[in-house]
């Protein structure tokens, strides 16, 4: 777990670096309103695809379960099976996308009419990339259920260099720069996808094709992932449906805040995703193998420390996140530093949200969550479609998310672990304690030095390292003594005890 971690977070920095650049690039070539118009354009597409988040979830859970078991007939009936419903859910989007989508497109977005020809081209594109995205998900999970997690690592170097690429094609491109964006994205992603195929299919005896697919795994995924559909309609309707409601009842740059919002919120996730990606599959093999204690002690350690490495990277973003934005972007679209800090305050509660589902994604058994958990996400997107209406600010919809991850993450979630995958109410009890306690008494010192130093800075630069370093000198000491148990204390202080006595 250690060794795909490492891998798993050299994949990011490299990823994290290039998008970061990347963006502010893209950004300033094609212009706040295009960029505005290729995120809601691309929301259209994303809505509809939200079918392939429940089916990869259960693709991925049956794979890494029958590897678990060592069964290698069943895994190659299964890698079968779900290839055979993805490639049908991508003919189903297509068909979707180009009926539907595309009466949507004429008839509720907000497009200038200038720019309606471009955004028609980056619609069928968005269209034809979520096809080769959804057949790809198999493989993916494959390669994660194998833990063979170096291989992104290495893909994601090639895959930067062709993001830089795009950047350079896009400065020296004579074509329209919206359609030329979109058609380069596409190449990439195709390219990408068919070497994951490749590597899959020269080193997973499971991964070549049949169609001698097993009608019993099909129907356990189905019955699987029916119940994540409910939960990922939510999660679609107010991700890429908050986009398309944007553009309704606001201009194109109101949705490019919300997406720059979104991509430096998903750096952060990164962190997080990356570890999570290495202890996940651990997890679920050590519930297949009966140690349903191990299990739940590795959940809920991987718990704490997902939340903090988000507290860890999120607290000095949500301090700085007017002069982080000015750096990154130069102009920086209305609303974005709110939706910064406030989707920031959201992914607190949220990576508990996540965290804890996957004990009831071990034992398979999700029918409550998906029954429960998505009438929550589901209330938000009508009670900002009237808040819209009546003419209320776009940042309503972020405070609602705050609190509807808050409900979710420190209520709903436990109960169900309790209920259904064996946990006590005192496991939560003391989880909360220790990470509300390293929050409360990390907090104030960070919060008085930025009110009272932050802005005496000439310099934006050495104002953000200022308030990181005070955030995280505070932080960390909190977290040694308050957030790690004593047998986790003891094993960093050995560490740190080597280090220094080998020099």
């Amino acid at each position: 777990m250690a060794k795909n971690t490492i891998l798993l977070y050299f994949r990011m920095m490299v990823t994290m670096c290039v998008s970061l650049y990347t963006s502010r690039v893209i950004l300033k070539i094609l212009g706040v309103d295009d960029y505005g118009i290729y995120q809601a354009v691309g929301g259209i597409v994303g809505f509809m695809s939200f079918m392939n988040s429940a089916l990869a979830t259960g693709s991925s859970r049956f794979l890494t379960f029958e590897l678990g078991v060592g069964d290698e007939k069943n895994l190659r009936k299964t890698f079968s099976t779900t290839l055979l419903i993805h490639i049908g859910l991508a003919l189903f989007v297509i068909f979707l996308g180009e009926t539907v989508g595309l009466w949507f497109f004429y008839n509720k977005m907000v497009i200038p009419e200038e720019r309606f020809a471009s955004a028609l081209w980056c619609f069928h594109l968005s269209v034809a990339a979520a096809a080769v995205t959804i057949t790809q998900v198999p493989y993916n999970a494959s390669i994660i259920s194998h833990e063979k997690m170096g291989i992104f690592a290495y893909v994601s170097i090639v895959d930067a260099f062709l993001k830089l690429m795009i950047v350079y094609l896009l400065t020296i491109g004579h074509a329209d720069k919206l359609v030329l964006y979109a058609v380069l994205l596409l190449m990439v992603n195709v390219s990408i996808q068919l070497f994951y195929r490749w590597y899959c299919t020269h080193n997973f005896e499971e991964t070549h094709f049949s169609l001698n697919y097993d009608r019993d795994v099909l129907r356990k995924i189905a019955a699987f992932s029916g119940w994540s559909l409910f939960s990922n309609a939510s999660i679609a309707l107010n991700s890429q449906g908050i986009l398309l409601l944007l553009n309704m009842f606001f201009s194109p740059a109101v949705v490019a805040a919300r997406a720059v919002s979104l991509q430096v919120n998903g750096v952060v996730n990164q962190f997080v995703n990356s570890f999570r990606s290495a202890v996940n599959p651990q997890i679920v093999k050590r519930w297949a193998q009966k140690d349903f204690d191990g299990s739940r002690s590795l959940l809920l350690s991987s718990v704490k420390y997902s939340f903090y490495l988000v507290y860890l990277l999120g607290g000095p973003i949500i301090l700085s996140a007017d002069k982080l934005l000015n750096l990154w972007l130069g102009v920086v679209p209305e609303y974005t530093v709110v939706f910064l800090q406030l989707i920031i305050i959201q992914n607190f509660f949220g990576v508990l949200d996540l965290s804890f589902y996957q004990a009831l994604y071990a034992k398979g058994q999700i029918k409550e969550n998906a029954l429960i958990s998505p009438i929550v996400g589901f209330l938000r997107f009508p009670i900002t479609y009237v808040l819209f209406i009546n003419g209320f600010s776009p940042v309503y919809f972020s405070i609602l998310c705050v609190i509807s991850y808050f409900i979710l993450g420190c209520f709903i979630k436990p109960i169900l672990l309790v209920k259904i995958a064996g946990y006590k109410y005192s496991d939560f009890v003391n989880l909360f304690e220790t990470i509300f306690k390293v929050v409360g008494l990390s907090m104030p010192l960070p919060l008085f030095m930025y009110f009272k130093y932050g802005g005496s800075f000439s310099c934006e630069i050495l104002s953000v390292c200022f308030c990181s370093f005070i955030f995280w000198f505070s932080s960390l000491i909190v977290i040694y003594f308050f957030g790690l148990d004593s047998g986790t204390r003891n094993t960093v202080n050995k560490f740190i005890y080597n280090k220094f006595k080998n020099k």
